[in-house]
């Protein structure tokens, strides 16, 4: 098969610029708001780098939830810009719980701004958001929410859940291009990022991008804009409309649910349950006797299995099983099973392949006999 020509993907034509309204409002619609939708000529980490940036001041009270790297870092931002940061650590590699959020929130110093990750891919956990928010908006404290994995692949809606800064990418479960982010901003966050600090003139600047695109008409992006990742995101948007953002996110939850059992048949035990996992990735625990780097290096890559290892603190032990975007599909979920139980069989485990795919094959004829 001759290599890709990739010399075709220069020089491309210019994204119209009637364009961009356009996608902020395809992507408000997925995110469930009538909030102001920016666009992010970058990685999502930058679109949450710029948030927390563009928030960041003396004075300022966070309450800021880590269960996993990302997490850490945003309170770093924050607390970079001088604001007073309460980081919630949760337990290693778990989600938080809505009751060490309310003894955070009753502990005080009367919080400005609740942070958290909806779904986090680095260790396969969902943090309980709907109630936290709800808990958020009694207590009158602006939320920001990192839903760049979850969207696409949970229910996220954020007016109904009351969110007021959210963060998504379309490389997760919208299976888009990783070069552009979105952040939907609420009246009362705007007000909150309205400051004498705040910085301009940066691409870290929020309000750089009200000013310049929103306050502006919303037509052409300050900054040269990079064609491709546009026409990339509307493809994708097509596909996941043309879909419906419902039957994708059941889509991830039979892949998830598929795996799991998979996971079990093969005798190691899934690391969170059902009830606190993500539908984006699986994590299992490996066994005492096989050491993460000799499992990983056992790996088959063969018919697309993507397994790789947890991240951050308490997930040294874990494996990731991914199921996101278009993996969500019984194809790459036995691909998966299939690879963990030929590694664990080299390393002398004993596994049953023919069951666990049985399983994770039960799983999906169940999960479509409750659809008919």
């Amino acid at each position: 098969m001759p290599a890709p020509d990739y010399a075709l993907l220069l020089d491309p034509p210019a994204f119209p610029a009637e364009r961009y309204a356009v996608l902020a409002d395809r992507l408000a619609a997925l995110m469930g708001t009538k909030n102001d939708v920016l666009l992010i000529q970058a990685e999502a980490v930058l679109a949450l780098e710029a948030a927390a940036t563009s928030l960041a001041r003396p004075g300022l009270r966070a309450l800021n939830i880590v269960t996993s790297p990302y997490g850490a870092w945003f309170g770093g931002w924050l607390e970079r810009g001088g604001a007073t940061v309460r980081n919630l650590t949760a337990s290693p590699a778990k989600p938080v719980t809505l009751a060490e959020v309310e003894r955070a929130l009753d502990d005080g110093p009367g919080f400005d701004l609740l942070a958290i990750v909806h779904a986090e891919s680095a260790s396969g956990i969902l943090n309980p958001l709907p109630a936290i928010a709800a808990l958020a908006q009694e207590r009158g404290v602006i939320t920001l929410v990192d839903a760049v994995a979850s969207i696409g692949g949970h229910a996220f809606e954020v007016d109904r859940l009351g969110i007021d800064i959210a963060v998504i990418g379309p490389q997760k479960a919208l299976a888009g291009p990783a070069g552009i982010s979105a952040i939907s901003v609420s009246p009362k966050a705007w007000q909150l990022l309205s400051h004498d600090r705040a910085p301009t003139n940066s691409m870290l600047s929020l309000l750089d991008q009200k000013q310049l695109w929103l306050d502006a008409g919303r037509g052409a992006l300050p900054g040269t804009p990079a064609p491709l990742e546009f026409y990339a995101l509307e493809a994708a948007l097509d596909r996941i409309e043309a879909e419906g953002l419902p039957a994708a996110n059941e889509r991830h939850e039979r892949a998830a649910a598929a795996t799991r059992h998979g996971i079990r048949a093969l005798g190691i035990a899934n690391w969170v349950e059902e009830a606190h996992s993500s539908a984006l990735v699986s994590t299992a625990i490996l066994p005492d006797t096989i050491e993460a780097g000799a499992f990983l290096a056992a790996i088959s890559r063969e018919h697309g299995a993507d397994i790789s290892a947890g991240v951050g603190p308490g997930a040294e032990r874990l494996i990731r099983l991914n199921h996101t975007g278009r993996r969500a599909h019984p194809q790459a979920v036995k691909a998966n099973i299939a690879a963990v139980s030929g590694a664990l069989k080299n390393l002398g485990h004993a596994t049953d392949t023919d069951s666990a795919l049985e399983a994770a094959e039960k799983s999906y004829s169940e999960a479509a006999s409750k659809e008919v």
